[in-house]
This record gives C-alpha cells, structure tokens and sequence, in this order.
C-alpha cells in the first residue's frame, strides 16, 4: 500500500499536468479562431463599403429608389377595360412598382373616365412609400409591334412586359424581379416555349415548341413577353435595330412580336432566357394564342425570323429559377 501511493499521487499529477496543457491550448485555438474570425469579418465590411463607394454608392443608399432597385410595368392591351382595370388595381400595390405603361393602340383614344378611374385606383393602392405612376402611351398606329417602342423617359433599367390578362401574386413578381437582377443582360419569365429542329425537312428548318414540349422535355429557348422581365435598352434595340421587314410582317400577321423580342436578345447575348416558377392567371380566353392554327403560324414566324437574322440565334436550356423559401422538393 505504501508503494502505490506515491505511484498514485505521481500518477494525479501527470494527469493534472496534462488537463492544464490541454485546456491551455484549447483556449489558445479558441482564442486564434475568435482572432481569425474578427479578421475576416473586418475585412469584408471594408471590402463591401470599397465596392459601395467605387460603384457610387454608400451604406446609408435606399437601394430600391435606384433604377436598379425598381421596375416599370409595360402593359399591352386591347378593348378589354374590365380586365385592363383588374390588372392595374392589383399591381398597383406590388412593393417596388415604379409606374405603369399602358400600350395603347386602339382607334380612339382611351376615355377620361377610364383615365380617371385607373388613376384613382393606382392611388388607392399604391404604397405609401412609393406612389407608382400611371402613363397611357397612345399609338396612332395599331401594331403588336409598339409594345416594343422604346420609352424615352423610363426611370428604370428593369421592364416587365405584361399582357392585360395575366396576372401573378406580388410575391411571384418580386421573385422575378430578384432573379432578373442577377443577369440583367437576359430575359426572365414565366411563360417557356422551345424551337425544335423539324426532322421531316431540310436545309435547318425549325418546328415552334409550345407548352407541351416544355413540360415533356423540360427544355426551352424563349421565355414569352406576355410575362418577362427585361432591360429597357432591349426596347431602344427594337425600335431602332430590328429588321423593318419583320416589323412589317409581325403588323401584317398580328403575331411573334414576342418570338421577334426572344430573337433579339438572343442575338445580342448569346444566351438563353431564365425561365421562372410562378403561378400564373390568366384572366382572358379571347387572345391570339386561343385561334385554330396558332402553333402552325408561330412557326412560320420561326423560320422567317432565322432567315432574316442569317441565323438560329435561340439556346436551348434546361434551368428552371424556383423559389426555395415557398418549395418543399426544390
């Protein structure tokens, strides 16, 4: 007993001089790992402020007031008021609305009590921090294609072109706007469609994909303007760059502006369209796309738009944009 006492106390105290030595290093790395931490964090709050202040830019900016931070509605409509109404009142009080463009090509020009009407209703509806602004662009001529006019005084980068049918929660648009403003060079939306190369001819003939083939193959290569977003210089490209033969054929036909609009930023970016998860109204059950023989004349439009380009400039994708805050199986 006597021996393996000392044996013991010399055994304790190994073993304290172990536990101090082990704990002091663990507060060493601690120590480091708070040190490396603070380091890393001081450095990215100098880089983010380096970059603020080189864009222009400081902490205290209200982004959503830039052109940036903001969008402006582009509405196509015709003869149908009370749907044209509906739509004003519900986006009137989308959050970051800048103002609203009425595409008006009708005859007549649009009554004062419409005017008034939607007026009253945007100010109603409209947030407090921001008043959205309400423009009717009268068109002498009637022309799918003055849904693309360039729009000189434009506050915003961002435009999302609309028909008066469709309609989406705030939330959906917002969603868009977000992922528009990671590749403000391509177009975002809602609606895919797909030009397949059609097997049964030759010389690079091309067969126009409708919702279907989307669905079946998940692949598409236009996101269609009835509901996308898009940089307003493509509206300045438009009006002045397109082929006056395909303004004149899409006036003719009162079709494929939106395939002639896929077209041109295709051919600008080399790239494909983002298509968007959302959930979509449509209101309206008398346009253009409800006509027998619709798929047959949009690729017609396919192939007359190749030929005047000299080129196939659509890419087909397969990437799906898909809000994961509201998505369980995202």
């Amino acid at each position: 007993m006597r021996g393996s006492l000392p044996i013991s106390r010399r055994l304790v105290y190994k073993l304290r001089q172990v536990g101090n030595g082990t704990f002091g290093s663990a507060k060493i790395k601690v120590l480091i790992l708070v040190f490396v931490a603070l380091t890393i964090l001081a450095i990215s709050n100098r880089n983010r402020d380096g970059s603020s202040s080189f864009m222009g830019w400081t902490g205290d900016v209200d982004r959503s007031s830039s052109p940036r931070g903001r969008y402006s509605i582009v509405m196509n409509t015709w003869k149908r008021y009370d749907l044209l109404k509906k739509s004003i009142s519900h986006y009137a009080s989308c959050p970051r609305l800048d103002s609203v463009h009425i595409v008006w090509s009708e005859p007549d020009p649009p009554s004062d009590s419409l005017k008034r009407y939607l007026n009253h209703v945007v100010r109603l509806n409209s947030r407090k921090d921001q008043q959205v602004e309400l423009v009717f662009d009268v068109n002498r001529e009637d022309s799918l294609n003055n849904r693309f006019k360039e729009i000189k005084d434009l506050k915003t980068d961002a435009v999302f072109s609309i028909d008066d049918d469709v309609i989406f929660p705030c939330s959906s648009v917002e969603f868009a706007f977000t992922v528009w403003q990671s590749a403000p060079d391509t177009m975002v939306g809602y609606v895919p469609r797909m030009h397949w190369v059609d097997q049964k001819k030759e010389n690079d003939k091309y067969k126009y994909g409708g919702w279907w083939s989307v669905w079946w193959t998940g692949t598409y290569s236009m996101v269609l303007s009835k509901a996308a977003f898009f940089h307003k210089k493509y509206l300045k490209l438009y009006t002045d760059e397109m082929p006056a033969s395909i303004k004149e054929y899409i006036t003719k036909n009162r079709n494929c502006e939106d395939i002639a609009m896929s077209f041109l930023v295709a051919n600008a970016t080399s790239s494909p369209p983002i298509w968007v998860k959302g959930k979509i109204f449509e209101a309206g059950s008398t346009g253009i796309s409800s006509l027998g023989g619709h798929g047959e004349r949009r690729t017609e439009c396919v192939n007359k738009f190749v030929d005047e380009f000299g080129r196939m400039p659509l890419l087909p994708t397969n990437m799906k944009a898909v809000d994961s805050r509201s998505s369980w199986f995202w």
